[in-house]
């Protein structure tokens, strides 16, 4: 009997918080991995990937936030619908690779939280 790569090296429970949190970033923006960051302390995994969730919410917001600054030239309705579009597939891309055990990169994210 073989194991998929990456599926022994984390276990279920893990693997559904990292779902969890990846999914209700899309929701919940920052507080999902937040309180996971703050209660989830022995998990490795479940660390690394809210604070990957994180790091990736206040990017978003600051995302947001720039364009609402920037709807005063009228390019800031673009940027707010980029930012959308931006945090929606990354969100679903990290509950797949959460889902799987995998570790999950977002590309974008300003590292804030270490």
């Amino acid at each position: 009997m073989t194991m998929e790569s990456g599926l022994d090296s984390t276990s279920q429970e893990s693997r559904n918080i990292a779902l969890l949190v990846w999914i209700g970033t899309i929701f919940f923006g920052f507080v999902p991995s937040l309180i996971v960051y703050l209660i989830k302390k022995d998990d490795p995994y479940v660390i690394d990937q809210s604070k990957e969730a994180l790091n990736w919410s206040i990017t978003a917001i600051i995302g947001y936030c720039a364009g609402i600054i920037l709807t005063f030239i009228l390019i800031g309705v673009l940027v707010i619908f980029a930012v959308g579009i931006c945090h929606l597939v990354f969100c679903i891309l990290g509950a797949v690779a959460g889902s799987s055990g995998k570790p999950f990169r977002v590309p974008f994210a300003i590292r804030l939280v270490k």
